[in-house]
């Protein structure tokens, strides 16, 4: 993107889309809890008018830039929460 001519939008994603549930499943599911057992829903935090389906389109920067993800969503989830791990461990010495 930084080496383009002209600057320019680019979306970066990949193109699939995932529930805040499926996020929560997988994140705790690294560090082998259910995720039931840690997470409410509470009713009052939920948004009246939400977007049915939020989908990234990274057909321009595929195109544009020959981009395109190569992390899995799983993976993500795992480098984040493994990141969060090691900043607590950091953090308890």
């Amino acid at each position: 993107m930084l080496q383009q001519d002209t600057p320019d939008d680019y979306v970066v994603a990949t193109g699939q889309t995932h529930s805040v549930r499926e996020f929560a499943e997988l994140a705790f599911e690294t560090v082998d809890l259910n995720y039931e057992d840690y997470v409410v829903l509470d009713e009052r935090f939920m948004r009246p008018a939400e977007v049915d389906l939020l989908v990234g389109n990274p057909a321009k920067a595929q195109h544009v830039l020959g981009w395109k993800p190569r992390t899995t969503f799983e993976e993500l989830v795992r480098v984040m929460v493994d990141a969060d791990l090691s900043a607590l461990k950091e953090r308890i010495r």
